[in-house]
């Protein structure tokens, strides 16, 4: 897997008189690894090279422009990257690397919860209301033929499985290989026993072995099951027009690259659903 590759990379930098300049490729690792734009990596790692330094130091280290060196490094001190040395000048101290990784999960962690939070809030607010009032109006002006679009990335396909599921009124039909089944149970079981309980019909096909015995039986729960010898592919329909097909081999298709196509389309509905009947 590439993330597995890369913690096998050296960090690549260079001495410049008192000056370590790190290269672009660990300023992109260390910016996705801990949640950092680019400004707040350059002025981290130039206060690590230091130890102790001054928000005009670090500016003059790292290449960040003085005026937005202090942001930054207030930034860096509310995510438990840095400490504030009070005095004149006023100064930050760098904090152990292993110390910023358990600070910075921390951080990550409350920042999520308050995000989650913040969204459960807008629910019932009037900013919901205005975005679905957005959203009708732009509705309305579509065609048919425009409710159709590429997928890409395998959680968004779930995503968007789970949101075609969501809203189904009638029917769900889903067909998929065993690997696959696993992970789609494990992320849309709440959703299909949701869709049950709203009296909305569900009918699953797969190739299962022995070892997708329990699977099967928590699907019988909440939907009709049926055992395919072979593995035909993955594809999704809703109320008999809202599809989803999958284009690549779940096995030889990295998560990230797996792509569906997405369309309302009663004529593809219907003839999916004939080929399920024939299963």
């Amino acid at each position: 897997m590439r993330e597995e590759k890369v913690f096998k990379h050296s960090f690549k930098s260079k001495e410049l008189g008192d000056k370590m300049v790190l290269d672009s490729d660990t300023l992109s690792q260390l910016r996705r690894y801990f949640g950092l734009n680019l400004y707040e990596v350059k002025i981290w790692t130039a206060l690590l090279s230091r130890g102790i330094s001054t928000a005009g130091e670090l500016s003059e280290i790292s290449g960040v422009p003085r005026s937005r060196a202090y942001d930054i490094l207030e930034s860096l001190e509310r995510k438990g990257f840095a400490v504030m040395k009070v005095g004149k000048p006023i100064k930050y101290i760098a904090i152990p690397p292993e110390e910023v990784i358990e600070r910075a999960k921390k951080y990550m962690e409350t920042e999520h919860r308050e995000r989650v939070k913040r969204l459960e809030s807008v629910k019932d607010s009037e900013l919901m209301s205005t975005l679905k009032q957005l959203y009708e109006q732009g509705v309305k002006v579509l065609k048919p033929t425009e409710y159709s679009g590429m997928i890409r990335g395998r959680n968004n396909l779930l995503n968007h499985l789970g949101f075609m599921i969501r809203n189904a009124k009638q029917e769900v039909v889903l067909v998929t290989n065993e690997k696959a089944l696993f992970e789609k149970v494990e992320a849309l079981e709440k959703v299909l026993e949701g869709a049950k309980k709203r009296g909305v019909k569900i009918r699953i096909a797969a190739p299962v072995g022995k070892e997708a015995r329990e699977l099967v039986e928590r699907l019988k729960k909440f939907a009709e099951f049926k055992p395919l010898k072979e593995d035909i592919g993955r594809f999704c329909v809703v109320d008999g027009s809202n599809v989803l097909v999958m284009l690549e081999s779940y096995e030889k298709i990295h998560p990230n690259f797996d792509t569906g196509i997405w369309m309302s389309s009663e004529p593809v509905g219907k003839s999916l659903r004939k080929a399920f009947e024939k299963l």
